[in-house]
């Protein structure tokens, strides 16, 4: 490493969720892609770093930004990265997610990016393999880079997470982004509100570390930073909120309700967003309070982090016995 970074013994041969990190571990990763962030915004964003090593982005559903994020990690540090089509691969024919994974394993990858509709899957599709594997979103259940870059964001605007009053606003019942988040934002010393009505909230929200609100204006005041969350309408079984059009009167977020927090509170949104439903399209580009482009942005700054650090020392037949630290 060219970094001038300390060194950090990071024990976890994958990066599955926030849960198991410690703060440590998360500063480490922090501090390692800030210096990603300088590496990106260079004519010459390329590095040789993982020349050699093999990437393969396998998504069992559909994304262009976390993918195409992992596709511009792999490939500025020099990586060779495959993007892994599932609608014409074997899992159409009846091969199992376990099938796939062993036979991706066989070609020797370094790491495996995986997203998955079922939360657990990518743990279990982890077990099987002698890579590494980076959890890119399982069902409901973790984000884990998504929650590094939502801090990372903070972090460069606010020099830090500790001490910050952070509102986590909409579809928390649907969201992975909300449970990585919530976990990570605690570690670091952070205080965290969710924001939702009631049949936006899971069962267990009260053990979740975080205040409950069901008032967006009450739930907003004194607050620091704003994290809107996407309806995720292709998870909705039922009925959840009465209208699209009521749903954005009463939580969609605005100047008038936007007010209700600090007068230099940020506007967070992990995309993609949907304008005039969770969050007004003015505000959404309002220059001075949106940080939505800045974190997609760093997110390609944390996956090159993430990458670097799980392909440390990789040894080169690495063997399943040799296990991971418990998460």
């Amino acid at each position: 490493m060219t970094t001038g970074l300390p060194e950090l013994n990071f024990p976890h041969r994958h990066i599955l969720g926030i849960e198991g990190m410690t703060r440590e571990e998360i500063n480490f990763l922090l501090d390692l892609s800030d210096s990603y962030v300088a590496q990106n915004r260079r004519v010459d964003k390329k590095s040789a770093l993982l020349r050699g090593r093999t990437l393969i982005n396998v998504f069992f559903e559909n994304s262009t930004r976390t993918r195409t994020s992992f596709e511009l990690a792999g490939k500025r540090l020099g990586a060779d990265v495959i993007n892994m089509s599932v609608s014409t691969s074997a899992i159409k024919k009846g091969e199992t997610m376990i099938d796939t994974a062993m036979t991706l394993n066989a070609m020797g990858p370094d790491v495996l990016v995986v997203r998955h509709p079922h939360s657990g899957a990518v743990q279990l599709l982890a077990e099987k393999v002698t890579c590494s594997v980076i959890n890119a979103g399982d069902g409901s259940h973790e984000h884990p880079t998504q929650a590094l870059l939502d801090a990372l964001t903070i972090r460069r605007r606010r020099g830090a997470l500790d001490g910050l009053l952070v509102a986590i606003c909409g579809d928390i019942l649907h969201s992975r982004v909300a449970r990585s988040n919530i976990q990570l934002l605690n570690i670091m010393g952070a205080r965290v509100r969710l924001i939702a009505p009631r049949t936006l909230l899971p069962a267990e929200a009260g053990r979740l570390g975080a205040e409950i609100h069901h008032d967006i204006r009450k739930g907003l005041e004194g607050c620091d930073i704003i994290m809107m969350l996407r309806l995720q309408t292709e998870r909705m079984h039922g009925s959840f909120v009465p209208s699209i059009r009521e749903y954005f009167h009463f939580y969609g977020l605005d100047h008038e309700k936007l007010s209700c927090a600090k007068p230099d509170a940020l506007v967070m949104h992990p995309g993609p967003m949907n304008r005039g439903v969770e969050i007004d399209s003015e505000l959404a580009d309002d220059i001075d309070r949106s940080v939505i482009s800045e974190q997609v942005e760093m997110g390609v700054a944390v996956r090159m982090a993430c990458l670097d650090t799980l392909t440390r020392d990789l040894p080169a037949n690495r063997s399943l016995d040799e296990g991971e630290p418990t998460r």
